[in-house]
């Protein structure tokens, strides 16, 4: 099993009416001390470790080995980009690449991904 480990957090605020979910790819808000769900193939600020409704504190790593839920079939070693729903998907080619996967996983599993910052399109 997967576990997460050397990883930089932040704490940051809440910004989606919705609140924020667990093991999901975020993206600062217009705000930047807010963090919004991720859109598909978007540049994420992190992943959330927590969740929060909105104006509550969030957990956020933003490089590291995390866990994520997998928005479909993953690939182990695979380039991973966010889908839709802020979900761990492999990277197309327009996509930012936001780490790599460490292990391989299908939808709704959570897995272990090493983040990164400054992805580039796949």
């Amino acid at each position: 099993m997967a576990v997460m480990q050397s990883r930089d957090t932040r704490t940051m605020v809440a910004g989606h009416a919705n609140g924020i979910a667990q093991f999901k790819f975020v993206k600062l808000g217009t705000n930047a001390t807010h963090v919004v769900a991720c859109g598909n193939g978007e540049q994420a600020f992190g992943v959330a470790l927590t969740e929060a409704s909105q104006h509550n504190a969030v957990t956020v790593a933003v490089t590291g080995k995390v866990m994520i839920e997998a928005g479909a079939a993953v690939t182990v070693n695979g380039a991973v980009a966010s889908d839709a729903d802020g979900n761990c998907v492999n990277a197309a080619s327009t996509d930012i690449i936001m780490g790599y996967a460490m292990e391989a996983g299908v939808d709704g599993q959570i897995i272990a991904i090493e983040l990164i910052q400054g992805g580039n399109a796949a």
